[in-house]
């Protein structure tokens, strides 16, 4: 299972709009967001590039502090 540490989301909004991103991804499933902690979880199916996860959540206006693969 993979982790990814968010900064920035504040609100059920938020994790709506990391959680679509992270869906554009092929490979993830799985995905649970968890506000208070500021972190997703995932399962991969696939390898998935790290640098891939960093650009989606970016891309939805967020700072990704770390992923675990």
């Amino acid at each position: 299972m993979g982790k990814i540490i968010i900064k920035g989301m504040s609100c059920r909004h938020c994790v709506m709009a990391a959680t679509k991103a992270l869906q554009e991804i092929e490979g993830l499933q799985d995905i649970d967001i968890n506000l208070e902690k500021g972190e997703a979880t995932f399962t991969e199916t696939q390898p998935v590039d790290p640098e891939l996860i960093k650009e989606k959540i970016t891309k939805a206006g967020y700072e990704v502090a770390s992923v675990v693969s």
